[in-house]
């Protein structure tokens, strides 16, 4: 599958990292421009390679964004129609400035950024994990040890994609429910937030 990249800190390459290795191809980008990530793409091999945002965005099957929260209003909206797009951000008032329906609780982070994508299929994971523990904690299918992740969406079929996803680079998808109502179980401060639970911990917090 093509998987485009949007945000190559951390989670963005941690999961690049993962995708090849589950077989995927992917188009990395951030905003300092394709030639800046030389040395990923090398390290990534052959089924990686460097592009634009936009570019990325028009390459995947799915796309990962992995960029501070705040600039989510600079995501390209074109060549995303219907497309499987995944929220890896949160939302940190200290670092992306004030939202004041995110300091209300009149919306989710999430649901702004379908707001913005608006012809696209959004859904919230990998937002509640440290970017080492994603790199390092991942287990086979069936492992007791394996970790869940809480995932939310208001599209089934675009959850089910990203649950696929998530088991084959070793970790389990927990549906929440919808960015509206799932996307308030696993934003910063939730129980399941930042924390190491395995999969029926995860179940169990978010019921």
């Amino acid at each position: 599958m093509q998987i485009g990249i949007i945000g190559t800190g951390r989670i963005g390459s941690t999961l690049a990292r993962h995708c090849v290795a589950a077989g995927h191809t992917v188009a990395v980008s951030h905003s300092h421009g394709p030639e800046t990530l030389r040395d990923l793409v090398a390290e990534l091999g052959p089924s990686a390679r460097a592009t634009t945002p936009t570019e990325a965005a028009r390459f995947g099957v799915v796309v990962i964004v992995a960029i501070p929260f705040g600039a989510y209003r600079d995501l390209p909206t074109e060549g995303l129609e219907s497309k499987v797009v995944i929220d890896t951000t949160n939302y940190y008032p200290d670092r992306d400035g004030h939202f004041p329906d995110l300091d209300s609780d009149r919306t989710t982070s999430s649901e702004l950024i379908q707001a913005h994508l608006r012809d696209a299929r959004v859904v919230k994971a990998f937002n509640t994990i440290y970017w080492n523990h994603l790199r390092d904690l991942a287990r086979p299918n069936g492992d007791p040890a394996r970790l869940g992740v809480p995932i939310s969406g208001d599209d089934p079929g675009a959850k089910q994609v990203v649950s696929t996803l998530v088991d084959e680079i070793g970790f389990d998808a927990v549906d929440a429910g919808t960015l509206a109502e799932g996307g308030r179980k696993h934003q910063p401060g939730t129980p399941v937030y930042a924390t190491d639970l395995h999969t029926n911990q995860v179940y169990a917090q978010l019921t």
